[in-house]
């Protein structure tokens, strides 16, 4: 069995099958990198800068847009993955979690960031899929710096680095 990976969108034209396939791509990269070999359920939003916006004021009372939001169904420290315990009986596949990702930020950040959009979607993935992992960056310490590695070590392994 593998990793499923659902991506919809709540915005017209924000989402494509090529969009689709990228992502999937990117979430399974940072799965296998991580080492995560049971089966996973992520699920992804595909929203505008007005879309997360709307997202980030109902689940986390911030009052701005932002380019991705992580929802992780589990508390867990970096390096450690859930359990064949927790799949969902019906499918069997452990829930990892949810994110919203705003294409339009994406997009207007790869332009200042110099770099393409493939690159800057896939790097908002693999962030998210990190935090669904229980990494963290809110300090400017050795979690961050952590994390940091992975996302560099994931995109290396995309053939997507700076």
């Amino acid at each position: 069995m593998t990793h499923q990976i659902s991506v919809s969108s709540n915005r017209k034209g924000v989402n494509n099958p090529a969009l689709t396939a990228l992502l999937r791509r990117a979430v399974r990269c940072a799965l296998d990198v991580e080492g995560v070999d049971s089966p996973c359920e992520i699920n992804i939003l595909l929203t505008d800068d007005d879309g997360i916006h709307e997202v980030n004021r109902t689940m986390r009372e911030v009052d701005r847009p932002t380019d991705v939001l992580s929802f992780p169904m589990f508390d867990l420290i970096p390096g450690e993955h859930p359990v064949a315990e927790e799949a969902d009986p019906g499918t069997g596949r452990i829930p990892l979690g949810d994110m919203c990702l705003s294409v339009e930020r994406a997009r207007s950040q790869a332009l200042e960031y110099g770099h393409s959009f493939e690159r800057e979607i896939s790097y908002l993935a693999v962030h998210s899929v990190l935090h669904l992992l229980g990494y963290d960056h809110m300090d400017d310490g050795p979690m961050k710096r952590q994390m940091r590695e992975r996302e560099e070590a994931v995109m290396s392994g995309l053939k997507l680095e700076r």
